[in-house]
């Protein structure tokens, strides 16, 4: 059986379109941080500035894992709320798209990894 994922905290078992619709609905609603575990102990994360959004995948609680990358883009974009209140600047570099994070999303979950052609940094 594959790898199932749903919300941190939450049992209920998602598929990648409605964990892609989650992440949108939570960016639309103003919650701009969204937290998904799998069965198998790995977690992903998504936090938007609702334009912008930084992807991180960890294989665990504590893995600096991966995250989706703009190679080339310049600048950087702030409005990163996390959920305890604190507000984050990134480097365009680091975010990808909102709509390309919705897909990611989608695909880790249905796929098991970011969709290809996708650029991802590896922290580890």
């Amino acid at each position: 059986m594959g790898e199932t994922w749903s919300m941190l905290d939450d049992e209920r078992t998602l598929d990648g379109t409605e964990a892609a619709a989650l992440v949108s609905a939570h960016v639309d609603g103003g919650r701009l941080t969204t937290y998904f575990q799998s069965d198998r102990g790995r977690l992903l994360t998504v936090v938007s500035n609702g334009v912008r959004a930084m992807v991180v995948l960890m294989d665990g609680a504590g893995d600096a894992g991966e995250h989706a990358v703009s190679p080339g883009a310049a600048g950087s974009s702030d409005g990163y709320v996390l959920e305890n209140g604190q507000v984050d600047t990134y480097e365009d570099s680091d975010t990808i798209p909102l709509a390309d994070a919705v897909a990611a999303v989608r695909s880790i979950i249905d796929d098991g990894g970011p969709p290809s052609g996708a650029s991802w940094s590896v922290d580890r």
